[in-house]
C-alpha cells in the first residue's frame, strides 16, 4: 500500500535545509527505508510534524516554547509549497511506550489513526527508531547513516550558541527568518549556557514541589502582611514568584488594582502551576503575567520601568546556587537598574548571624550515629530516611550532606553524650554559631532534604545587606530591619535543641533569624 502519511516526531526546535530537502526527496519515492526497501507514497501524502516534549520550554534540553516551534514549521511549510500536520505531544519521561504516546497525541490532536500499513515514521535516533520497528512500522533514517553526515538541529543550534554563523547556512531560510524576527537564538543561547539552572529548567533536581509550594503559600498570608505596606503601585514584579501565592494577595490589595503584576522565576514547574492557576481564575486583577527568567543572565525589564520589586526567600537561593555574595550584587545592580527612581525592592529573608565564628555548643537529642550516602536513594526514601533520624542524627547527616552539597562549612565535633533523668539522650556538638544555624534552618525540610542541603541560608549578615544596598545606589527605608522569628525559634529552633557557650554554660541568645530591606531608588 501507498504511503498516505510520513509521520516526523522530534523535537523540532530548528528545521534545516537537509530535512526539507529529505522530506521532498521521500514524498517524491525516491528514498529507501532502513531496510532497504523503497518508500513509494501518494501524490496527497501529507507530513505530520509531532512536536515533543511541548509542555516543556525555557530549558537547556527545551530552550523554544511549543507555540513558536509550531509556527516556525508552519512557514517553512508554507516555503516549500507543502501543507504540514502539527500535533503537539506533551512532555514524558524517557518510556518503552513513547511511540504509543506520540499515536495517541495524533489520533486526539488529528483525528487520524496512523497504521504500518499507510505510514512511514522518519527518525534519526535509533533508540527510537527501534520503538516504532517493535510497533511494525518502516523506518526513513533520515540524518542517521547518511554519507555527508548532515548536522541534525541540535548540532546547529550548538554552532548558533557558540556563534558559529555556519548554522545560518544549515538552518531552512524559512526558520532562520523566524529565529531573527523573535529572537530564537537568544533564547536559546541564554538557556544553554545558565550557569545556574539545570537541563530541565531549576536549580535543583531534588525538590519536592508539592511540598514546596504548599509551604509557599501557607505563608503567603504572612509575607504580604509584611511587605504588602510597603509595595507601590504600578508596575510590580515578585522575583522568585513560585506558584503565585503573594500575587495573588496582592491582585486583592484595591491600592494595585490599576497595577500591572509580574510573576518571574526560573523554575518551569513553578510558572506552569502558577500559569496552571491563572487559567483557573485565581487572581482577582486580570494584569496578572508569569514568565520563566534568569534576572542574573541579562534584564528581563528595560531600565527604569519598575515601581516596585519583591524578592521572598529568593536571594539565599540565588547566594547558594550562583557565586555567593558576586550573583547578589548582580541581582542587586540589575533590580537598581530597572526601578524606576523613587521605587522600592523589598526583600524579606532568612539572615546569617553576627559573630558566625563563634564557637557554640549544640545541645540535641538523642545520638548522631553513623551517616549515610543518600544520593542514590529515591526522594521518598530520604525523606522517610531523614524523618526517622533524631535531631543529633540528622546533625551527622547534615554535616555530610551541606558541605558536599553547598560547598559551605559544617565542622562538628561532638564532645559528649549523656542520659537524662527523664530517660532520654543529650548529645553535645561543638561547632560555629552559623553552621549551627544552617543545621537548624535546614533540619525540618525532609521531603527536599537534598536540595535543602545545597542551599546557605546564612552568607549574609545585616551589616552585609546594609552595605552592598548602600553600595550599588539603594537608600533604606526606616522599616529595614533585622529581626527574630520568634515563633520559628519556639516552633522550629529550638525543639529538642539548645544553643549553649562552652566556657560559661550559659545560654546562647538566639540570633535574628530574617532580614527585611526596603530599599528605594533615589529620586
Amino acid at each position: 500500500m501507498p504511503v498516505r502519511h510520513v509521520l516526523f516526531p522530534g523535537r523540532h526546535h530548528l528545521v534545516t535545509r537537509f530535512q526539507t530537502e529529505y522530506l521532498r526527496d521521500l514524498l517524491a519515492g525516491r528514498l529507501t527505508d532502513t531496510a532497504g526497501e523503497p518508500v513509494r507514497c501518494d501524490d496527497d501524502a501529507r507530513v505530520v510534524w509531532a512536536v515533543t516534549s511541548a509542555t516543556h520550554s525555557g530549558t537547556r534540553r527545551n530552550p523554544v516554547p511549543a507555540h513558536r516551534r509550531e509556527a516556525m514549521i508552519e512557514r517553512v511549510g508554507a516555503a516549500e509549497g507543502t501543507e504540514p500536520l502539527v500535533v503537539p505531544v506533551a512532555d514524558v519521561p524517557p518510556s518503552d511506550r513513547f511511540a504509543r504516546t506520540v499515536l495517541g497525541s495524533v489520533e486526539v490532536c488529528l483525528g487520524l489513526t496512523l497504521t504500518p500499513a499507510d505510514t512511514v515514521v522518519a527518525c534519526s535516533t535509533p533508540a527510537v527508531a527501534a520503538l516504532w520497528a517493535a510497533l511494525g512500522f518502516r523506518v526513513a533514517p533520515v540524518e542517521d547513516g547518511h554519507p555527508d553526515a548532515p548536522a541534525r538541529p541540535w548540532d546547529v543550534l550548538e554552532l548558533a550558541v557558540a556563534g558559529d554563523d555556519r548554522w545560518r547556512d544549515l538552518a531552512h531560510p524559512a526558520a532562520l527568518a523566524y529565529y531573527e524576527r523573535y529572537g530564537l537564538a537568544d533564547v536559546v543561547r541564554t538557556a544553554y549556557l545558565d550557569p545556574t539552572v539545570g537541563a530541565e529548567g531549576d536549580l535543583t533536581a531534588t525538590r519536592d514541589y508539592r511540598s514546596y509550594t504548599a509551604d509557599f503559600d501557607d505563608a503567603s498570608d504572612r509575607k504580604w502582611a509584611q511587605v504588602g505596606p510597603h509595595v507601590q503601585p504600578g508596575r510590580v514584579v515578585d522575583l522568585g514568584c513560585a506558584a503565585g501565592g503573594l500575587l495573588e494577595r496582592a491582585a486583592r490589595d484595591p491600592r494595585l488594582a490599576e497595577s500591572d503584576l509580574y510573576g518571574i522565576d526560573v523554575s518551569r514547574h513553578l510558572v506552569a502551576e502558577a500559569e496552571h492557576r491563572k487559567a483557573q481564575g485565581v487572581f482577582a486583577n486580570p494584569n496578572v503575567f508569569f514568565a520563566q527568567r534568569n534576572l542574573l543572565t541579562g534584564p528581563v525589564f528595560p531600565d527604569a520601568t519598575v515601581s516596585t520589586t519583591t524578592t521572598i526567600a529568593l536571594t539565599h537561593e540565588i547566594s547558594s546556587y550562583g557565586r555567593g555574595r558576586d550573583d547578589l550584587e548582580l541581582l542587586a545592580r540589575r533590580i537598581f537598574a530597572h526601578t524606576a527612581p523613587g521605587g522600592v525592592w523589598v526583600n524579606s529573608d532568612v539572615l546569617g548571624p553576627e559573630g558566625g565564628d563563634r564557637t557554640v555548643h549544640l545541645h540535641l537529642d538523642g545520638e548522631p550515629g553513623e551517616a549515610r550516602d543518600l544520593g542514590a536513594l529515591p526522594g521518598d526514601d530520604v525523606a522517610a530516611y531523614v524523618e526517622a533520624l533524631s535531631p543529633a542524627g540528622r546533625l551527622a547527616q547534615f554535616a555530610r550532606d551541606f558541605p558536599a552539597l553547598s560547598g559551605g562549612a559544617c565542622d562538628v565535633r561532638w564532645v559528649a553524650t549523656t542520659r537524662r533523668g527523664d530517660g532520654g539522650v543529650t548529645s553535645v556538638a561543638e561547632l560555629c554559631l552559623r553552621a549551627a544555624m544552617e543545621f537548624l534552618y535546614t533540619r525540618d525540610y525532609v521531603r527536599s532534604w537534598l536540595s535543602e542541603c545545597h542551599e546557605r541560608f546564612c552568607d549574609m549578615t545585616w551589616p552585609d545587606w546594609s552595605a552592598l544596598l548602600h553600595d550599588v545606589g539603594f537608600e533604606l527605608a526606616p522599616a529595614s530591619t533585622a529581626w527574630r522569628n520568634d515563633w520559628l525559634v519556639a516552633h522550629r529552633l529550638s525543639v529538642g535543641a539548645r544553643l549553649v557557650d562552652p566556657v560559661t554554660g550559659d545560654d546562647v541568645p538566639w540570633p535574628d533569624t530574617h532580614v527585611l530591606t526596603v530599599a528605594r531608588r533615589p529620586a
